[in-house]
């Protein structure tokens, strides 16, 4: 296999598909990897002498060798078949001898929520006396109030929060802008953290409008998110798995359970397709259940039996 269309392979994904960094950066990864098998197996040196077998022959490899998950094969064959794709585009080849490869089912894990008493212990438990303590406030009211993803929130801009509507301009997936309604509690604490202490970061130009910033004047990387939100919850007691992304789960659940429509709730998280979001229909399915068996006569009754 020629790596020489990789870099524009990488071009076509950003220009032609809009897919985001993380997503491209995986796509060559897994391209990477099937080069290195056709390499070690001595298999077809060119891309278009490559077979369908040949591809599940390297899945069959991976599966073999590294256990690899349902949701990282599914990948792994998108990739694949997203690249020769691009090779038809190009015209280099006439076939996809991915195409007929099937992706694996997935079972759609519903995801770990908090709830609104959990989430306002962790804020509470944050220590506002210094600048790092006012900025976690802002970044998790941020993150709840308004459904953010880690990749959104690291890259927001100070010229992206309107604080008269209340709204913020975001950045997504594909490079697609939307606008998303922002709690009044965290506009208040981005203004505590904005006028108070970021504002006395010496910056250069690049991080000039980026919000969140490390102590040392940098933009805040996810892993630092990550790892603010498992002390909080350490110093908390909650015994779940938490991420930023639960933040984004729980502000989805919550706006369903309290009657806002998928549709909305699709928008302001960003998905571009509905079934998406109807992950969440399974969680409220579940809450549900557990409302009927605690307080519905004929599970109650039941239980007493």
């Amino acid at each position: 296999m020629n790596l020489y269309y990789l870099k524009s392979f990488e071009n076509y994904l950003k220009l032609e598909c809009q897919l985001s960094e993380n997503t491209i950066e995986a796509y060559l990864r897994d391209l990477k990897k099937l080069n290195e098998f056709l390499i070690i197996t001595s298999y077809p040196e060119t891309i278009k002498d490559i077979k369908e077998k040949d591809i599940l022959d390297f899945l069959n490899y991976l599966n073999e060798n590294f256990s690899i998950a349902s949701a990282s094969q599914a990948r792994i064959i998108s990739s694949i078949k997203q690249f020769y794709s691009f090779l038809i585009f190009e015209n280099e080849i006439d076939q996809n001898p991915a195409e007929l490869i099937e992706s694996p089912k997935q079972s759609r894990k519903l995801p770990d929520v908090l709830s609104f008493e959990e989430i306002e212990n962790i804020l509470n438990n944050i220590d506002l006396s210094n600048e790092a303590g006012v900025r976690n406030r802002a970044i998790l009211e941020t993150l709840y109030s308004s459904g953010l993803r880690v990749s959104e929130l690291i890259n927001l801009k100070i010229s992206a929060v309107d604080f008269n509507l209340s709204l913020v301009k975001v950045i997504g997936k594909g490079n697609k802008e939307r606008l998303v309604p922002i709690g009044n509690d965290a506009l208040k604490f981005i203004s505590m953290y904005k006028n108070n202490y970021r504002n006395h970061h010496e910056l250069n130009s690049q991080n000039a409008d980026i919000l969140f910033l490390n102590l040392r004047g940098k933009p805040i990387s996810r892993i630092a998110i990550f790892q603010i939100i498992q002390d909080l919850c350490e110093k908390t007691g909650i015994k779940k798995s938490v991420s930023p992304h639960t933040f984004r789960h729980s502000f989805a659940t919550h706006l369903l359970e309290n009657g806002a429509d998928l549709r909305s709730i699709q928008e302001m998280l960003g998905h571009a397709s509905i079934t998406t979001t109807e992950i969440y229909t399974h969680v409220e399915s579940v809450l549900l259940k557990q409302t009927l068996e605690l307080f519905h006569p004929a599970f109650t009754k039941s239980l007493e039996s």
